[in-house]
């Protein structure tokens, strides 16, 4: 079918009528009409309508119809029905409307077929194909019945091609058929010429060209693609039916192309690209929720005005958790799935996210470490969020993929000791005897988080499918594993190796590498945040050398209270830890992203927002760390030179003072055995202290 036919559905009970000009006639199965079908009428089986302009009116009545009145008109349309049941409709005007099931079927409901994932109602009449040829049709519509009654004749009786219609009008396949039967019926008595024979098969051949060139003509570019029944129902919606957005809506859920939003020419869509529609509409769709997070969550107004800094690098969770009541974390995972979109996407019910939240602080508190606590957990995922947005790697993830990350990052050390593992191995604790002193503690923050996500009133994974949650379980267990210290440097030289190769990276390391950094990410946060983390962890540390102490152990490093050297030690991890995770994790980011953003400027921008305008040719990541990592190494630097300046003067003190005690026992004078002890003079006694 060529053009655009739009039509119009128009459903009929048992007792329905369709009234047009004042007639009424009675319809026992639905009946799709054409607005550029003006005046015609259409025969089917025995019944006659009149429509106008496409569009028919439904009305019930009790009387019954004198159908006598309605005798057929020669003018109005023919139809054709052939062996095998389809029905042809030809117009006075030369156009030709095939359906799908005839009117004798309509009411037999295991003949009717399934379309769009939807089963049709029985009676329903589906246009296949129309063919128009206006400008080749004769002024008067006799005329063009008569020739088609010549043509039918004229095809069943002579084998002669001269008075064949031409191949590229409407009735050209129909009379064809008529011959094409005709030549087989001589040639099994052995009548057809071999001249006869060519010439008709040309012809033949001929108008099935025309005819499949003219169903698969559908754009100016001439792009062959033949016709889906999506697209014929697509555009049987006349334009004013609903709004343009809807209308764009349907032609790209629910059909295989957008060439119907295409065909209006001046109307070019916005967007593109699917994709970049996605990530605006998320964008836009923010306040919206911002607002349900309010409505299903209260956040105190100073908590709110903090959330808006979650996009910064060095967020200030401290002044967060301040103003959250000692709730950072219950607020920051709470933002962050709303930020993305998740409680929507996966169902979690708000009470159940609530209860989760919660539950995590109180195992984060259970310790009361210094440093892993719930403030930690909270500065953690916030990062792993800043990462996600704005390098534009969550672009690269799937929505399931980003809701693991963020979990991950959550509970990464939930019920966290304030120890170390070698500790743990050290004393044999029962985390240690449980989980044969491998990555002790990385187990226990994974086996008692999903723990909770089981329980009935904290489970917020219940509306993920069985792949799902097998996905989603493995992808937080690797990325939680990693944050394991003692797999830092294998971990490194794993994701170096890769990206020293052309494959692509895969997923797991590389959210893995992200959660890690994000985990040992303070000292390239600002100096302030940075110089109050150091301090905490130093006091777990120190703590935990405390403990060593009393149970006759050897003090693990960082852990004597007496003898740490805090800035060394932090260049030190600086230099050897931190700089170099980040480096690597800027490079993987880069890798993966450059080829994102080459593909993004092949469309049209959607807005400053999601892609930067500027036009470069390799991605360029913003790294606020390497500047934060310069700074703080060199305000270390300084106290470092500071620390070793008053440890070398006080230890010029203690020589000093252990001189002087020497110089006293030497210098004291000696009593005489049996005698009498000397009287000493105040000047003498002054002059040996």
């Amino acid at each position: 079918m060529t053009g655009e036919s739009l039509s119009l559905k128009t459903k009929v009970s048992d007792s329905s009528y369709c009234c047009t000009q004042n007639r009424l006639l009675h319809l026992d199965f639905p009946v799709h009409v054409s607005p550029k079908f003006h005046q015609y009428s259409l025969n089917l089986a025995g019944n006659y309508c009149d429509i106008k302009h496409g569009k028919l009116t439904i009305q019930k009545v009790k009387e019954e119809m004198d159908l006598a009145k309605f005798k057929p008109d020669p003018e109005r349309p023919r139809i054709f029905m052939s062996k095998n049941g389809k029905v042809v409709i030809v117009f006075p005007n030369g156009e030709i409307v095939e359906v799908a099931n005839p009117p004798d079927r309509a009411k037999d409901d295991s003949s009717v077929g399934a379309k769009n994932g939807q089963l049709s109602r029985a009676g329903s009449l589906t246009v296949l194909r129309r063919t128009n040829s206006k400008s080749k049709l004769p002024s008067t519509s006799s005329s063009r019945t008569s020739s088609i009654a010549e043509s039918d004749s004229y095809a069943s009786v002579d084998l002669g091609t001269d008075k064949l219609p031409p191949i590229d009008t409407p009735e050209a396949s129909h009379v064809c058929s008529i011959r094409l039967r005709n030549i087989l019926r001589r040639i099994q008595n052995g009548e057809v010429s071999k001249e006869d024979l060519h010439k008709n098969l040309e012809y033949a051949a001929s108008v099935l060209e025309s005819v499949y060139i003219d169903e698969t003509s559908t754009s100016k570019d001439t792009t062959k693609k033949r016709l889906t029944d999506e697209d014929d129902e697509l555009s049987e919606v006349e334009p004013d039916a609903v709004p343009t957005e809807v209308r764009d809506w349907l032609a790209l859920t629910f059909t295989r192309s957008m060439s119907n939003v295409r065909r209006r020419g001046l109307e070019k869509p916005k967007f593109r690209s699917v994709a970049h529609a996605i990530r605006a509409g998320i964008m836009v769709d923010r306040i919206y929720r911002r607002l349900s997070s309010s409505a299903t969550l209260h956040i105190p107004p100073a908590v709110l005005q903090l959330l808006k800094g979650m996009d910064d690098w060095s967020f200030d969770v401290f002044s967060l958790n301040s103003a959250a009541d000692g709730h950072s974390l219950k607020y920051v995972g709470y933002e962050l799935l709303q930020k993305y979109d998740l409680v929507t996407k996966y169902k979690i019910n708000s009470s159940m996210l609530d209860s989760f939240l919660l539950q995590l602080e109180v195992g984060y508190s259970k310790y009361k470490n210094p440093y892993h606590n719930l403030v930690h957990g909270a500065d953690v995922a916030q990062t792993v969020h800043y990462i996600l947005s704005q390098s534009k790697l969550a672009h690269w993830l799937t929505d399931l993929e980003v809701f693991a990350t963020i979990i991950a990052a959550l509970i990464h050390d939930y019920e966290h000791t304030g120890t170390t593992n070698n500790f743990h191995i050290q004393t044999g604790s029962e985390f240690a005897v449980l989980y044969n002193d491998k990555a002790v503690l990385e187990n226990h923050h994974i086996c008692a988080s999903f723990r909770i996500m089981r329980s009935e009133e904290a489970n917020i994974l219940n509306h993920l499918s069985r792949e799902e949650y097998r996905e989603f379980r493995a992808l937080v267990i690797e990325m939680v594993m990693a944050t394991d210290m003692s797999f830092h440097f294998q971990q490194l030289k794993n994701m170096k190796n890769l990206l020293g190769m052309p494959e692509n990276i895969d997923k797991q390391k590389a959210l893995s590498l992200v959660l890690h950094c994000a985990d040992i990410s303070h000292p390239a946060k600002d100096w302030n945040l940075h110089r109050r983390w150091t301090s905490q962890l130093l006091e777990e540390f120190f703590k935990q050398g405390d403990r060593e102490q009393e149970l006759g152990l050897a003090i693990s490093p960082l852990c004597d209270r007496e003898k740490t050297l805090v800035a060394e030690s932090q260049i030190g991890f600086i230099d050897f830890i931190v700089d170099p995770s980040f480096a690597v994790m800027t490079e993987m980011l880069e890798k993966i992203l450059t080829p994102l953003q080459k593909a993004a400027r092949s469309e049209d921008a959607i807005s400053e927002e999601v892609f930067d305008k500027t036009d470069k040719s390799k991605y360029i990541l913003s790294t606020p760390w390497s500047d934060c990592l310069a700074d703080n190494k060199n305000k270390w630097k300084v106290q470092a030179a500071k620390d070793a300046e008053e440890r070398k003067q006080k230890e010029a003190e203690e020589l000093s003072k252990e001189t002087s005690n020497t110089n006293n026992n030497t210098t004291k004078p000696i009593a005489p055995p049996g005698g009498p002890t000397p009287a000493v003079s105040c000047s003498a006694g002054k002059g040996g202290n």
